[in-house]
């Protein structure tokens, strides 16, 4: 599993360098496959497999502890730190469901995915600087422990419950921010593979052309 190696960084990583592999979340996202030249639908959905929407749904169950914690419920600044997760999380899912038939809305909403993640971690700056909390360094111990458990497999809520329930402020808005960076670099390369993938094959008006004139080739054959 690749996952950011500076989680401080946002969406520096591997792009440009020679020889970087591509993150495994990408290989296995069934809307990104091909489809044979006689379908113009292609196999879709599949966000389950995306790292980038484990890791948001992390961040959403993360945000909705954080904010039953640290907010009254007729905050709204807890209203819209919710809706910006779940705004993340959704629409990765809507983007990974609409592939099939729509190459441009699944950029759309993945865009809008990383949109929504961007707000969210400007509202746990916020809290950070107006409690005068230091943000984490790339180098900082607990930024480092954050990056290692990012490689665990199958990594889930409770492969970081200790950090984002822990009683100092501090760790636990770090640790949501530290997600939140890793979340938006997968989604930065998962948009440039999207990006990739329409320039080379086009959207539904070009696999439906492409399918009708192998089926004709087809039936001349025959």
């Amino acid at each position: 599993m690749l996952v950011l190696k500076r989680v401080t960084e946002g969406t520096k990583g591997t792009k440009g360098r020679p020889g970087a592999r591509p993150i495994a979340s990408l290989k296995s996202l069934s809307s990104l496959a091909g489809a044979s030249s006689d379908k113009f639908i292609p196999p879709h959905g599949g966000y389950q497999d995306l790292l980038s929407y484990q890791k948001a749904l992390i961040v959403y169950d993360a945000t909705l502890y954080f904010c039953n914690r640290f907010f009254t419920k007729f905050d709204r600044t807890r209203e819209q730190m919710i809706q910006a997760a779940r705004s993340g999380k959704q629409n990765i899912l809507e983007g990974s469901e609409a592939s099939g038939t729509s190459k441009e809305t699944e950029i759309k909403l993945t865009n809008t995915a990383r949109a929504s993640l961007k707000e969210l971690l400007e509202d746990y700056r916020d809290f950070m600087r107006n409690r005068e909390i230091t943000e984490w360094a790339a180098d900082h111990q607990y930024a480092l422990r954050l990056r290692k458990l990012n490689r665990t497999p199958g990594a889930n809520y409770e492969t970081f419950k200790k950090a984002i329930e822990h009683r100092e402020p501090a760790i636990c808005a770090n640790a949501i921010a530290g997600l939140i960076k890793v979340t938006c670099y997968l989604l930065d390369r998962q948009i440039e593979r999207l990006e990739r993938d329409f320039l080379k094959e086009g959207g539904l008006r070009e696999r439906m052309t492409r399918a009708r004139l192998a089926a004709r080739s087809k039936q001349r054959r025959q």
